[in-house]
C-alpha cells in the first residue's frame, strides 16, 4: 500500500523528469503515459501490462520520430516518457485517439507536455472530459462523489485486461 505522502512525492519526481527532458530537448515534444488504477496499490502486473500495451502502440504510431523512452514501474505506479519530432498537435491527437479508441484506453493517461511544462488539455481539441468507466459519466464527478467502490472498479479493470490479452 502507498501513502498520500508517497503519490505526492511520485508526482513531483515525474514533473521534475519533465521539465529536464524538456529543458535538454527543446526541439522535441514530450508524450508522458501513466496507468489509471484507483486505490492504494498501483503497482501490479495488470498496471504493467496495460502500461507497456500504451508504450507499444505511441512507439508504433511515433515509429520513426520517437529518441527517447524512459519506462519506471515504481509503487507509486507505471510511468513512460517519450520524446518525439512529432509536433505537440498532431502528437494530442494521437494519444487521445488511443485514450478513446483502444480497448484499455480508458486505463491510460497520455499527456502531451507543452514545451511551456503544462499538459495540452483535451478540451482545447474539442474533446470532451474523459469518461467513468462504469458509467461512462464524467470521470472527476464519479470519483469526487465516491459513486462507485474501489472493488467495482478493480473488478472492471481486472476484466478489462483479461478480455484485452486473452484476445491478443
Amino acid at each position: 500500500m502507498i501513502t498520500l505522502d508517497q503519490l505526492l512525492a511520485a508526482r513531483d519526481s515525474r514533473r521534475e523528469l519533465q521539465l529536464r527532458l524538456l529543458s535538454s530537448h527543446p526541439e522535441k515534444t514530450l508524450v508522458v503515459l501513466t496507468v489509471n488504477i484507483p486505490g492504494s496499490e498501483k503497482r501490479s502486473r495488470e498496471s504493467y501490462d496495460i502500461g507497456m500495451e500504451g508504450v507499444r502502440l505511441l512507439c508504433g504510431l511515433l515509429a520513426g520520430r520517437d529518441d527517447l523512452k524512459i519506462i519506471r514501474d515504481f509503487n507509486t505506479g507505471f510511468e513512460a516518457f517519450l520524446l518525439t519530432s512529432l509536433g505537440e498537435e498532431d502528437a494530442k491527437r494521437l494519444c487521445v485517439g488511443i485514450e478513446e479508441e483502444h480497448p484499455l484506453g480508458r486505463l491510460m493517461d497520455i499527456d502531451v507536455i507543452g514545451h511551456d511544462g503544462v499538459p495540452l488539455s483535451r478540451k482545447r481539441f474539442g474533446r470532451e472530459a474523459r469518461r467513468c468507466l462504469m458509467c461512462g459519466e464524467d470521470a472527476r464527478i464519479c470519483m469526487r462523489s465516491g459513486r462507485h467502490t474501489l472493488q467495482e472498479l478493480t473488478h472492471k479493470i481486472h476484466q478489462m485486461h483479461n478480455e484485452y490479452f486473452q484476445r491478443t
